[in-house]
């Protein structure tokens, strides 16, 4: 393990680089000594976890509570739309346009257990399931969503981040009543020309006549995140941490 104390005022983050047999490594930053929230994020196709690390000082947290951002590392698979190349991938991809994907549903799963052996970690940790959140940016929100929405304990929210369901009958026979009111907040690029704003739409109505209440943000933005939309997030990370 190797551990690394940074002071960037007005927070003190804490960095651990995780290696563990059973669990996905995984880059953790604490905001506070003794986190009462957890959010695991999970980056998109070909990155990893170091890809959002930046993002948590810009967010603009309260020092109290203290929350541990746990950011895993997909493992590297060959993704057959990207002619086989091997990269980190949370799931294969089959074919896609920028309307649609054709995906292996059995990475989904997978990795759906992974995320839920990180919440089951948090636990033994001291952390809550309603204490942690899912997060997750195009290829990670599509797992975020598939994880969050099946969970079998209440969840404290979600955030998709440019991203798409790829699996709506997963969510219609596995979504579970502990999180049918589980927070959403969906926010999208409207000049995305990898995941479009079609595709996030779509994923936003599938889960409105689902009966969930979705926060959706669009800003004028390619697939990326902007600092207006890192900053919507902390304060909606913060008054979710307030309920």
């Amino acid at each position: 393990m190797r551990r690394i104390i940074a002071e960037q005022n007005p927070l003190r983050i804490l960095f651990s680089e995780i290696q563990m047999t059973t669990l996905l490594p995984s880059l953790e930053i604490e905001t506070g000594p003794q986190p009462e929230f957890s959010v695991i994020w999970l980056h998109g196709l070909g990155a990893d976890g170091y890809d959002f690390e930046p993002v948590v000082p810009e967010l603009g947290l309260p020092l109290s509570p203290g929350v541990r951002f746990i950011f895993p590392h997909a493992p590297a698979i060959a993704v057959t739309c990207n002619g086989g190349y091997v990269m980190p991938a949370w799931y294969d991809i089959v074919s896609l346009d920028s309307s649609s994907r054709t995906i292996d549903a059995a990475g989904i799963i997978a990795s759906r257990q992974a995320i839920r052996d990180l919440i089951a970690r948090e636990n033994q940790r001291g952390i809550a399931c309603d204490h942690i959140f899912l997060a997750g940016f195009s290829q990670g929100g599509a797992v975020a969503y598939a994880t969050a929405l099946t969970h079998p304990e209440p969840l404290a929210g979600v955030i998709a981040l440019s991203t798409y369901i790829p699996l709506p009958r997963l969510i219609e026979d596995e979504a579970t009543v502990a999180n049918q009111s589980i927070p959403v907040l969906a926010a999208h690029g409207t000049e995305d020309d990898v995941v479009s704003l079609e595709l996030g739409l779509r994923a936003r109505d599938f889960l409105i006549q689902s009966g969930y209440s979705v926060e959706w943000l669009e800003y004028p933005i390619p697939h990326a995140i902007c600092l207006e939309e890192i900053e919507v997030i902390g304060t909606w990370l913060a008054a979710q941490m307030r309920r």
